[in-house]
């Protein structure tokens, strides 16, 4: 299992937390997913053999969310 913190702009609310958190927990081989509102950060815990993390990346772009590098 891989754990990643990703950076991510634009989030405001509960929905955003919502949004994100049900988008990404839905990829293969991810097992927990945490969003920090006030630190505009999601952290993950997955398996890189089943998503990579560009493929989390691109969940969370798809929400409406910019990844920040």
């Amino acid at each position: 299992m891989a754990n990643d913190v990703i950076n991510v702009e634009g989030m405001s609310c509960e929905h955003c937390v919502k949004a994100v958190t049900i988008a990404v927990s839905a990829l293969p081989g991810v097992e927990n997913v945490s969003v920090d509102l006030d630190g505009g950060k999601v952290s993950v815990t997955y398996d890189p053999a089943l998503s990579a993390l560009d493929a989390i990346k691109s969940e969370i772009t798809e929400q409406g969310y910019d990844v920040v590098a």
